[in-house]
């Protein structure tokens, strides 16, 4: 497992490539998965593949996304006769991850069907696209159960911050709608080779998605949290006043008890969305 194994720009080959060589590291990361002997794992920037070894003595099944060529090809070599592995080159953001893991039409008899698992991940992302994969995997939330991921620490105290700290944004709104967010252990630069300048924090995120608790439409919600924390520094009715009119916003906000010179990192999700739910309401009036 490297830092920055998917989506690395081939300008820049080494940009972020920091391999895990702490092997006591190694076994924990995979203990934050849990029981996985009946599982099947994703494995995002297998790198060398020190995760990957793990992952075949536990795991029943591994798929690991490689998108570096050279590596993808030493990572095919070295697990050829391990069968429960499969290495794919690939970008991860454009899997098709209803091919890989969804149900096979006709693949087995009527009254034969097995029951329908989801997928464990394990990743070490790159700090500049760890949102846009996030995504990804939320998008295909149907398809996967929990999420265990290394990053930087200051993107996993990002994911995990709590409403009101400087460190609440939109990665942590984002992650706190879809799962619950745990960070379980930091490593220091030694742990790679060659070491990084940041440390790096391992966190598990449980898929528990919260849209139909908050009563939101999804697409439309998230297109709200973007405008809300457009510009961070910025109130919370100036980053909104863009799209909505200033009367239509002032009501909303005095109904969802809002003040109008509140930062979005102020509010909870739950906040957010009676404001969302209330401007929604005035642009639809018919769904009242």
């Amino acid at each position: 497992m490297k830092a920055s194994s998917a989506h690395v720009s081939r300008k820049k080959p080494k940009l972020g490539q920091h391999f895990l060589t702490d092997s006591s590291a190694g076994g924990r990361i995979i203990e934050a998965l849990g029981n996985i002997s009946q599982s099947t794992v994703l494995e995002i920037g297998p790198g060398r593949g020190a995760l990957t070894s793990l992952l075949a003595r536990r795991a029943r099944r591994v798929i690991a996304v490689e998108t570096d060529r050279v590596l993808a090809a030493q990572l095919r070599m070295n697990f050829s006769l391990v069968p429960n592995i499969e290495i794919i080159e690939g970008d991860i953001l454009a899997v098709d991850f209803n091919t890989l893991f969804g149900p096979k039409p006709g693949s087995t008899r009527p009254g034969m069907e097995q029951p329908f698992e989801r997928v464990r991940v394990l990743g070490n992302l790159p700090y500049f696209i760890t949102s846009d994969i996030l995504l990804r995997l939320f998008e295909f939330r149907h398809l996967f159960d929990s999420i265990v991921l290394m990053v930087q620490k200051e993107v996993a105290d990002r994911l995990a911050a709590h409403p009101g700290t400087k460190e609440y944004g939109l990665l942590s709104a984002t992650a706190q709608l879809y799962s619950r967010v745990e960070k379980i252990f930091t490593l220091p630069p030694g742990a790679f080779s060659p070491p990084p300048k940041v440390h790096s924090t391992v966190i598990r995120l449980a898929l528990s998605p919260r849209l139909e608790k908050l009563n939101v439409s999804e697409a439309e919600f998230i297109r709200f949290l973007k405008l809300s924390f457009a510009q961070k520094r910025k109130t919370l009715w100036n980053n909104l006043k863009v799209q909505y009119p200033s009367q239509e916003l002032k009501r909303a906000m005095s109904k969802a008890k809002i003040e109008s010179a509140v930062r979005a990192e102020a509010l909870s999700l739950e906040q957010s969305a009676s404001l969302f739910r209330e401007l929604s309401a005035a642009e639809n009036p018919a769904r009242t």
